[in-house]
């Protein structure tokens, strides 16, 4: 009983901080509206691209055809509405001034506050960015993006969108240290930007490399859930089946979430409120 009361008052919790952080961003949602261009332009520039390699006489690049190709920039602009955060900017920035204060002395872990935080910013970023962009790849540029399996899509995303967190949090706890982490967030966001998949398919990179993409977190951001889209995932010469993908992905996601607590419980014996 006691477990389920304190179930209860999490998801209570979690509801009331998302609410109020969706009307938060809801009053300024023109702000998340102008990114309706960003999806839209990414995909165009892809589009031309990779048609432009395909028009050279490729019939396949990383096992995919042209239409899978476009399919995938497709779902990786998609997903990354969904994924989006920023937990790292927040965390470092309550950290430089002081303000972190106010959250350490309070019985409600920061971390599960930011999570709160993203699940109302991304309600609304479904609702006036994803939904809108999927119409304008579907109705005007006539791409079919309907997933292969979307019970296994939708576990998928949900997956990379709480590894996307953790790991971002990760980032933002660096500042208990450094103070100020901006160094180590550009350099994880190029990176994350290139090995993520979100850029070049994951499949066109040397075996190698490939192969270490299993012990990153950055494949588990995009190029899994866009992969799991396309109804099959392979990389370094491995194939695997749905299930198997998600689950890996699932385990990597607890492993982040471990270090996450880890990093979280060090970084509250550091804090000193310096700015406060």
């Amino acid at each position: 009983m006691n477990a389920i009361r304190l179930i209860r008052q999490k998801l209570s919790v979690c509801g009331a901080v998302a609410w109020v952080t969706f009307k938060e961003w809801g009053a300024f949602r023109t702000h998340s509206m102008v990114s309706i261009f960003v999806g839209p332009v990414y995909f165009i520039v892809q589009y031309y691209i990779w048609n432009a390699v395909y028009g050279s006489g490729t019939n396949a690049l990383g096992g995919m055809e042209l239409f899978e190709m476009i399919r995938y920039f497709g779902a990786t602009a998609l997903i990354g509405y969904v994924v989006m955060d920023f937990a790292d900017w927040n965390l470092s920035m309550l950290i430089r001034t002081g303000k972190f204060l106010t959250f350490a002395l309070r019985p409600l872990n920061h971390r599960f506050f930011a999570l709160s935080q993203k699940f109302g910013h991304r309600v609304l970023g479904i609702a006036v960015e994803f939904v809108p962009c999927v119409l304008i790849f579907s109705l005007l540029f006539g791409i079919d993006m309907r997933p292969a399996h979307f019970g296994w899509l939708v576990l998928s995303v949900v997956l990379a969108f709480f590894m996307n967190f953790y790991v971002n949090y990760c980032l933002g706890l660096a500042s208990f240290w450094l103070v100020r982490a901006e160094g180590i967030r550009m350099v994880y966001n190029l990176i994350s930007s290139i090995f993520s998949g979100a850029l070049i398919p994951l499949a066109l990179f040397p075996a190698a490399f490939q192969s270490v993409q299993f012990f990153l977190p950055f494949q588990y951001t995009s190029y899994v859930p866009a992969m799991v889209f396309l109804g099959r995932y392979s990389l370094a010469g491995r194939e695997f089946s749905l299930p198997a993908i998600v689950g890996i992905q699932a385990v990597a996601v607890v492993v982040v979430f471990l270090l996450s607590e880890v990093l979280y419980r060090r970084a509250m014996r550091r804090f000193t409120a310096v700015g406060a």
